[in-house]
């Protein structure tokens, strides 16, 4: 039997602006997407018959077909019926917090696609896997792409901008807090329809992207202006879920009070994070915030900027 270890890494929205809601259902989206070092590993084991199965070391991760690893799987055997005969083992361990905001669940599908590319010898291009993939899921194009990126339409269009370097980032999550996104969405199109329009047509949506903000935060990035980039931090679903989830206000609140760069809620939440521009700095503050918070349920992480998604660990 062949397999391959891969690790998907996590992902933070450096900027997210809700642009307005298409005709599909989904959200016009304006964002800027960072990959961090905080990965999953995921290893694909070929099976000798037709049976698709996953573990994982995680109880709140489902192993049943609603796992978009699995559902990755069978996408590619929709898409190619010669595969139907082909079997494989997916193991996932989580080092990403489940419900995080962090595209965890998105990340280990993108590794399955990549890794199924690779032990079923099925020699799709990059670009060919972020296509597939946005069936899926609007997140998963980015993760097997990583580095950073303008993402735009509903999350799957993607332009890369210069790969951060050198700058950490400080997570901190309450593991028992979890958010839905079609709840947050769903609650900030309600309370801020005055910010919201309908993109009926290519116009409105033209006039829409023209009015997005988000070009601060791309030159900073361009111009590896670290502070820059703090200062530009932005999120709309803040609006949203801090004012549900006080607690969560509060771990924002308190994270900033101890410096970094700047400080955020990544994607829906819950997860909080502050950038450094030192790993001393990311970890002083982590340190910080621990004796702040003493709470058992509330867990801290650094990690780094990294400018790839999924990274090839072993084969054999």
């Amino acid at each position: 039997m062949t397999s391959y270890t891969l690790l998907s890494a996590a992902k933070i929205n450096l900027y997210l602006e809700i642009i307005g809601h298409r005709p599909d259902g989904f959200h016009e989206m304006a964002m800027v997407m960072q990959s961090v070092d905080l990965c999953d590993r995921i290893t694909l084991t070929s099976l000798p018959m037709a049976t698709q199965r996953l573990q994982c070391d995680h109880p709140q991760v489902p192993t049943d077909s609603s796992n978009l690893a699995l559902k990755a799987v069978n996408l590619l055997i929709t898409q190619f019926p010669e595969l139907a005969n082909r079997g494989v083992e997916i193991n996932i361990e989580k080092n990403i917090p489940v419900g995080a905001g962090l595209a965890g669940g998105s990340g280990n599908a993108a590794a399955t696609l990549v890794g199924l590319n690779l032990l079923w010898k099925l020699g799709l291009t990059q670009i060919e896997l972020e296509e597939l993939s946005a069936q899926l899921g609007s997140d998963i194009p980015f993760c097997i792409r990583g580095g950073t990126a303008i993402a735009t339409g509903r999350g799957e269009m993607l332009d890369p901008i210069p790969s951060l370097s050198g700058l950490y980032v400080v997570l901190a999550k309450y593991e028992s807090v979890s958010v839905s996104t079609p709840w947050a969405y769903k609650t900030y199109r309600a309370n801020f329809s005055d910010r919201y329009a309908d993109i009926a047509d290519s116009a409105t949506l033209e006039e829409r992207q023209q009015r997005v903000h988000a070009g601060p935060m791309v030159t900073a990035i361009s111009h590896k202006d670290t502070e820059g980039i703090g200062h530009h931090l932005y999120n709309d679903l803040e609006r949203v879920v801090l004012p549900a989830h006080k607690n969560v206000q509060q771990l924002r609140d308190r994270m900033a009070s101890h410096g970094g760069l700047g400080t955020m809620m990544s994607g829906s939440g819950p997860t909080v994070f502050t950038l450094a521009a030192t790993l001393e700095t990311a970890k002083q503050i982590m340190n910080q915030v621990r004796t702040d918070l003493p709470d058992p349920d509330l867990k801290l992480w650094v990690a780094s900027c990294t400018g790839t998604g999924i990274r090839l660990e072993a084969d054999h």
